[in-house]
């Protein structure tokens, strides 16, 4: 059992022996409900949080970086604040704080629940009635939309940092989410990114890597799975004796080429069938199963649209995504930023 959180959800999860899931479900209940916010609990969790933090991002200079970028991608939204929370934020959270939390969030009225197994719709239906039956529904903090202003142009960011052991060009644009975009949107930009740089056989890898020598690591990746805007990101490693400003000219390059025809039809096919195995083979965990419809229900999507996204990606044209190059990759929506080693 454990849990984490997103920028638009916390998860609780538990992997189990069939016969103990009304267990477990009372167990959840229990914490929707009962939970112990006293002085020495809240001070206790607020130092774990401040520890995982400088362990995971405060040691990092990555970390840091992409921090540093979506604080500055996002100019008003709050996905510009890290999920773990600032450290002088995490410090001011007290008992007060983190009940007036708990009350207006944790309830079954806004809670999805999620059971992938060896079970039936009525033995869940049931354990779950038994559960949370009892716990009473409360009012919610309405949910605030978020109107983020148009950006007047690029943002650059360049950070020198003695932790960091060799340079890092990354840029992060600002591009339509999977509960945002229209349809096919989404999924040409996830196709867009696997043809970019989803692995070694990537256009930035192959091309930056293998066949001019210009860097050491290259690719690209889309995170889509938001309530609100997501995220289109590429970046490269330069090698030794090649300057991040030709390594991002370079990068530059790609890309204009990615906008102005579509890639090339080996290259969606490979791109195409590397997302659905990818996809298909997660979902051989039942944890990745459950996720997955956890996920998409989080951020306003449907089950159907877990069930019918590999056949979305399949139906991906190779205009639709050079498209969704021209229309999204533009860097007034983007925040382009390098990593360096300082003495």
């Amino acid at each position: 059992d454990n849990a984490f959180t997103s920028q638009d959800y916390t998860a609780f999860y538990e992997q189990i022996v069939k016969d103990r899931l009304p267990m477990v479900m009372a167990l959840e209940a229990d914490r929707m409900a009962n939970l112990d916010l006293s002085d020495g609990n809240v001070s206790t969790e607020r130092n774990v949080v401040l520890e995982e933090r400088r362990m995971r991002v405060d040691n990092e200079p990555q970390s840091l970086l992409v921090e540093q970028i979506n604080a500055a991608l996002f100019l008003s939204h709050p996905y510009g604040r890290p999920v773990i929370g600032w450290p002088d934020e995490v410090r001011r959270i007290g008992r007060v704080e983190a009940q007036d939390f708990y009350r207006h969030h944790y309830a079954p009225n806004n809670a999805i629940l999620i059971v992938a197994g060896d079970v039936s719709a009525d033995e869940v239906r049931n354990s779950a009635q038994q559960a949370f039956g009892k716990v009473q529904a409360r009012e919610l903090v309405p949910r605030v939309s978020y109107a983020e202003p148009k950006r007047m142009g690029e943002t650059r960011l360049d950070v020198a940092s003695k932790d960091a052991k060799v340079p890092l060009f990354m840029r992060e644009y600002r591009v339509p989410s999977y509960a945002e975009a229209g349809p096919g949107q989404a999924e040409a930009l996830e196709t867009l990114a696997q043809v970019l740089g989803g692995d070694d056989t990537g256009t930035l890898y192959r091309k930056l890597v293998v066949e001019r020598h210009l860097a050491t690591g290259a690719g690209a990746s889309y995170d889509g799975y938001a309530r609100d805007s997501g995220n289109f990101t590429v970046y490269a490693y330069p090698r030794p004796g090649v300057s991040l400003a030709a390594l991002e000219r370079a990068v530059d390059g790609i890309i204009a080429d990615a906008t102005k025809a579509a890639p090339n039809a080996k290259d969606i096919a490979r791109a195409k069938i590397q997302l659905v195995a990818a996809a298909t083979y997660r979902r051989d965990s039942q944890y990745a199963r459950a996720s997955a419809y956890g996920q998409a229900l989080s951020i306003g999507l449907t089950a159907f649209d877990v069930k019918a996204w590999p056949d979305r990606i399949q139906a991906v044209k190779g205009d639709a995504v050079a498209k969704a190059a021209k229309t999204y990759l533009i860097k007034k929506e983007a925040v382009s930023a390098t990593l360096t080693p300082a003495p």
